[in-house]
């Protein structure tokens, strides 16, 4: 297991066209294993192995939802709620993801992205996808998929394709938040 460094635009890697997964063996798995470390130690909730710079069609999702039955955390008596609700980790991978029946409802999320760090805007998509995919076995899977899922599969799968969520803004948007990332750096 390792952490791997993560791509931020505009890194050129992050443009290209991942090729599908053709052997499930033991490399997939180690890949698989070190980007679930890398996105749980970013934090993020969904990777693409382009953002570790390997240009597979693989993606990793944990949306780590609260965990309603544990017990959350005490909070410090200054009226600020330092910890969370428990998460869940529900790892998810997929690989050679296609979406089929898109729905013509969109809804709209803000997004983020570990490639984009600190840079958040409003992402218009198809509110539920039906999805295929295989597993780290390569036995092939379906499901319905809608809220913060089908927008996270969907974001997550435009990478694959060289996309990063900021494509999908206005120019001036997107140059703006170039922009932003830029000074971020330079701040840093």
């Amino acid at each position: 297991m390792a952490i791997r460094e993560i791509l931020e635009a505009p890194d050129p890697r992050l443009k290209v066209v991942s090729e599908p997964v053709t052997r499930f063996d033991d490399e997939l798995k180690t890949l698989v294993e070190d980007m679930f470390e890398t996105m749980y130690d970013a934090p993020g909730i969904g990777l693409a192995a382009i953002q570790v710079g390997v240009p597979l069609r693989v993606l990793v999702i944990d949306l780590q939802p609260e965990d309603p039955d544990a017990e959350p955390e005490p909070c410090n008596h200054d009226g600020h709620h330092h910890h969370h609700q428990p998460t869940k980790r529900e790892p998810r991978v997929f690989i050679n993801p296609e979406i089929l029946d898109p729905s013509d409802e969109h809804s709209v999320y803000q997004e983020g992205c570990l490639s984009v760090p600190e840079i958040y805007a409003e992402v218009e998509r198809p509110a539920r996808i039906r999805a295929r995919w295989q597993d780290l076995d390569g036995n092939t899977h379906e499901e319905e998929m809608d809220g913060l899922m089908a927008t996270c599969l969907q974001h997550e799968m435009d990478h694959l394709e060289g996309i990063l969520f900021i494509d999908h803004l206005s120019r001036l948007k997107r140059n703006m938040a170039l922009k932003k990332l830029e000074k971020l750096r330079k701040a840093a």
